[in-house]
């Protein structure tokens, strides 16, 4: 049909918005000023799928488009608006349904449809949640102050970098983790000098404990001497010990003397308790504070603490109450992540194979070619694996969580300072003594404990009270002293064997032998005579 040529009187005209060509199937009614209306879910000027942006069967929702500005909706929004979703007019009869409210319009401030109880996460009053509160309840979202680190990839670092790719370095050390600025620190009474390395804090003054007279002591009991018979059984294990030592001089040779004599071994044992402060750091994730708010911190000296056992040395570390607090990470401004220590923040490093060429020299026939490198595919370059790329990596202080939780850190210590003096008088090493073990003829417990006096040998005595005198520390809070003396028993075994003399002992309860002139030490290469 030509534009020209009039519609013949059987025509319908295409109306705006209904159907094309003629009215819809079935006679639907005509609106007022003519026209069909368009079937449910169709759009103006007859498109049979909705324009881009607009929504199925209908107007959109309240709030979704500007007003005059509706895409797809030729001409703006409709002259009589879109329906509202009120109460009809005159109200509704009886109670109004599920979710409306009396009078129609908007809910009043801070009620809630249908009534009741707001829902779960929701405040009261209709008004943002409190300070610190979060949709929902629960843990923080991504990304909020005290999440989790988000996951996938880093950011792209847009900081300081290089201004060319660095060569690859597999082994580079990431950035350590540094303490925030002292002066960041809140002020807490009583610990004004603290800073993050720890200061060791002198114990309060005590009472004496030495008060009183001595207490009564026990006389000194004699050691047990060994036979020949003993002497030679404890040489032939020696013997038996050392591969290269031939047993026939230990099974033949003729003793000419046994000198027993004693070794004393005194020991003086100090346990101590010291303490040092100092700030301490960790990421913040959530966990409670006990800030100054709470109260005021307890000096370090007045938090009990006790050892789990006496004259063994033990580390303990607490956290002061009522000091704790969130500050931001210092070390990546409180972003979650820092420069890459691969590439300095780049993304990529040069290619360890062609040194960023881009190509190799390859020998083949006699000839060298120069061939594109397959391993950056000619670029020279190559992504950054420990930054995926990106520059960035998880910041070493906060491990990704943007905040540190500070606070005073109260190490507790508890050490066995331990001293001791030997009194041998044989040629055998006075170091052996130590190693075995003996009888033990004194031994006394106490907060501080008194010299011994009543010792047969002098050299004991004297050595007790000059250990004592020197056992002071002024850094730590002294618990207890224990103070004992071992009688060692030495044997000096002299023997004669093929007409030459010489001699070695025998010393402890286990029979040790200390042995240096035996005659058959034999080495690689020599007969066992």
């Amino acid at each position: 049909m030509s534009e020209k040529q009039p519609l013949s009187s059987g025509s319908q005209p295409n109306y705006s918005g209904g159907y094309p060509g003629g009215p819809p199937p079935g006679g639907a009614a005509q609106y007022p000023g003519g026209g069909y209306p368009a079937p449910q879910g169709a759009y103006q000027g007859g498109q049979p799928q909705p324009p881009q942006g607009a929504y199925q069967g209908g107007a959109p929702p309240q709030g979704a488009y500007p007003a005059g500005a509706a895409p797809g909706y030729p001409g703006g929004q409709p002259t009589q608006g879109y329906p509202q979703p009120g109460p009809p007019q005159g109200g509704y009869q009886g109670t109004p349904p599920a979710g409306a409210y009396q009078g129609g319009g908007a809910p009043p401030a801070g009620a809630y449809q249908g009534g009741g109880a707001p829902p779960a996460g929701a405040y009261q009053g209709g008004g943002a949640p409190p300070a610190g509160a979060y949709q929902g309840g629960g843990a923080p979202p991504a990304g909020a102050p005290g999440a989790p680190p988000q996951g996938g990839g880093a950011p792209q670092y847009q900081g300081e970098m290089p201004g060319d790719d660095i060569d690859d370095n597999p082994n580079a050390a990431p950035q350590q983790a540094t303490a925030p600025p002292l002066e960041k620190m809140d002020e807490i009474s009583g610990y004004g000098n603290v800073g993050f390395n720890s200061a060791v804090l002198p114990p309060p003054s005590y009472d004496d404990a030495m008060k009183g007279p001595p207490p009564e002591r026990q006389n000194i009991s004699n050691v047990p001497t060994i036979t020949e018979q003993d002497a030679r059984e404890a040489l032939l294990k020696h013997v038996a010990e050392n591969c290269c030592y031939g047993k026939g001089a230990a099974e033949n040779l003729k003793y000419l003397d046994l000198k027993s004599t004693s070794a004393f071994h005194y020991t003086l044992e100090t346990f101590g308790e010291g303490r040092q402060t100092a700030w301490a750091y960790e990421p913040y994730t959530g966990q409670v504070i006990d800030g100054p708010m709470n109260g005021v911190a307890p000096g370090p000296w007045d938090m009990p603490a006790q050892a789990s056992a006496l004259f063994q040395n033990q580390k303990v570390e607490v956290e002061v109450p009522h000091t704790a607090s969130v500050k931001p990470c210092h070390t990546c401004f409180s972003s979650g992540y820092i420069r890459c220590h691969r590439c300095l923040g780049r993304g990529r490093v040069r290619c360890t194979w062609c040194h960023g060429s881009g190509h190799r020299s390859v020998h083949r026939n006699g000839e060298h070619h120069r061939e594109r490198c397959t391993w950056c595919h000619g670029n020279g370059r190559r992504r950054c694996d420990t930054c995926c790329g990106c520059g960035s990596v998880t910041c070493t202080s906060c491990q990704g969580y943007r905040q540190l939780k500070c606070y005073i850190k109260l190490t507790i210590m508890w050490t066995n300072h331990v001293v001791d003096h030997i009194v041998e008088r044989t040629p055998l090493p006075d170091h052996l003594i130590r190693a075995v073990s003996g009888q033990t003829a004194f031994e006394e417990t106490s907060p501080r404990v008194w010299p011994i006096q009543h010792f047969p040998d002098a050299e004991v005595n004297d050595a007790s009270r000059n250990l004592i005198q020197q056992q002071q520390h002024p850094t730590e809070r002294i618990l207890q002293q224990r103070h004992r003396v071992r009688i060692v028993p030495v044997t000096q075994c002299i023997y004669k064997w093929k007409d030459k003399d010489s001699d070695y002992f025998v010393y402890g309860f286990e029979h040790k032998v200390h042995a240096p002139d035996y005659p058959q030490q034999c080495c690689c290469g020599c007969s066992i005579l």
